[in-house]
């Protein structure tokens, strides 16, 4: 299971697989005509009400997910909240911060790093989607499958400005005060460190997912667009856990856990604040709800 953040998504215009775009930051295909009702949650404090929904970073044009209720609620909101800063001079600084932490010294090349048998798969990937091998060979393994998913996607017809924080960030009200949970540099932080076994061990699954189950979005995104939280959990979050279970705690419980722990602060003030982070860290029995009603909050919703 792949396991880039919204900030992959946002920084590179792409994300991991499956994982990544449910909010580890999904794509949400489908013809849009089964009826849309996308999870939302309600935290009750003792003066402040805040909606939690789940995002999905990159959309196909051909989906449907607004609903009247979502968006009145959105149009109530005096703050916004998303997982990273959003923006032009945001993607302009990932953008940098990804490439000083994701290309290779001068004289380095992918190949190189990787084991002869995952090379000819990347490189098969790379000529199948038009991507040119000269430019992979620059970037370490990780850059390199953020490229490889995102010309993928994009083949596809998914794309981040019609994702979820981009649609929500533009329909918000104006005066309504943005704010983030994380900077770029901690999300990009989280996997550029990593060891290279560890990125080569994600290309391996990048590519697996891709030649043996390119649907697996698919479906989560279905389930989520239908409100769906156990099918998300199922397709998502359960087999993350199974695969990798210190990495399951990393990317997601330890990111909830700081999460419900602002928000929890949020919910002594006096404002109305609409939520948005990925639809990962929102489902499942380590979830930010389930983390806010352990904690005594009042959490309406799924």
């Amino acid at each position: 299971m792949s396991r880039f953040p919204a900030a992959r998504s946002q920084a590179s215009k792409s994300g991991g697989l499956c994982a990544l775009a449910m909010g580890l930051g999904l794509l949400a295909g489908g013809s849009g005509v089964a009826r849309a009702d996308p999870p939302l949650w309600r935290v009750v404090g003792p003066h402040a009400e805040i909606d939690l929904f789940g995002s999905i970073h990159l959309l196909s044009d051909a989906t449907r997910w607004k609903t009247p209720a979502l968006e009145a609620e959105l149009a109530k909101a005096e703050a916004v909240w998303f997982e990273i800063p959003l923006g032009g001079a945001a993607q302009a600084d990932a953008v940098a911060m990804m490439q000083a932490k994701g290309l290779l010294p001068a004289g380095q090349t992918l190949s190189a790093l990787l084991p002869p048998a995952l090379e000819a798969r990347v490189l098969a990937l790379a000529k199948r989607e038009g991507l040119a091998p000269a430019v992979l060979e620059r970037m370490k393994p990780w850059l390199a499958e953020l490229e490889l998913t995102l010309v993928f996607y994009q083949r596809q017809g998914y794309r981040e400005d019609l994702g979820v924080e981009s649609q929500i960030n533009a329909a918000a009200p104006p005066s309504a005060v943005r704010g983030a949970f994380e900077t770029l540099s901690e999300q990009v932080d989280l996997f550029a460190d990593d060891p290279l076994t560890e990125h080569v061990y994600s290309m391996y699954e990048t590519m697996d997912e891709i030649d043996t189950d390119p649907t697996i979005f698919d479906r989560a995104a279905d389930a989520w667009r239908r409100g769906d939280v156990k099918g998300v959990e199922r397709e998502v979050i359960a087999p993350m856990r199974k695969e990798d279970e210190a990495l399951y705690r990393r990317v997601l419980v330890d990111r909830n856990r700081r999460f419900a722990a602002r928000i929890e602060q949020m919910a002594q003030g006096r404002q109305r604040i609409f939520v948005v982070v990925g639809v990962g860290h929102l489902v499942g029995p380590d979830g930010v709800p389930a983390l806010l009603r352990r904690d005594g909050l009042k959490v309406d919703g799924p």
